[in-house]
């Protein structure tokens, strides 16, 4: 089934699913059954997804991104396949929405010269205030 994330559609030909075992505690559960999912998406080679969106999903992923190209997400923190399987889907999709958000362009702004002119007389005022702190010379 084709995951959706925000308006991007991902089909099933860029998704590979395989289970292994978990480790960690669960007793001979955790030894006879594969509950562990790896979903690998095809990054690379997707074409529902523009090159922008690529290249900040990558960004997004950091080491999660093989060699060749593709997202790894593992997911082992339920006890049934269904449940892991649920869980890696949710947080690809989770990371490509935040890779769909373009970041606004900051432009560079200058202060006012009413700005300036109100740190500069701050600045003196303090400078003021500072210079009364000092030893009072007698006045001889």
């Amino acid at each position: 089934m084709p995951i959706h994330a925000g308006s991007a559609l991902i089909p099933d030909a860029d998704l590979s699913v395989s289970f292994v075992r978990a480790g960690g505690p669960g007793g001979q559960n955790v030894n006879k059954v594969a509950s562990a999912v790896q979903l690998r998406f095809d990054l690379a080679g997707t074409a529902a997804l523009s090159p922008a969106v690529k290249s900040r999903l990558r960004r997004l992923a950091g080491r999660r991104v093989t060699d060749d190209g593709s997202l790894l997400l593992i997911a082992r923190e339920h006890r049934s396949q269904e449940q892991n399987r649920r869980a890696a889907e949710d947080r690809l999709a989770t990371l490509i929405c935040a890779a769909l958000v373009e970041p606004k362009l900051r432009r560079a702004t200058r202060p006012t010269r009413a700005s300036k002119e109100r740190r500069l007389e701050g600045k003196s005022r303090r400078s003021s205030v500072k210079a009364g702190r000092g030893k009072i010379g007698r006045g001889d």
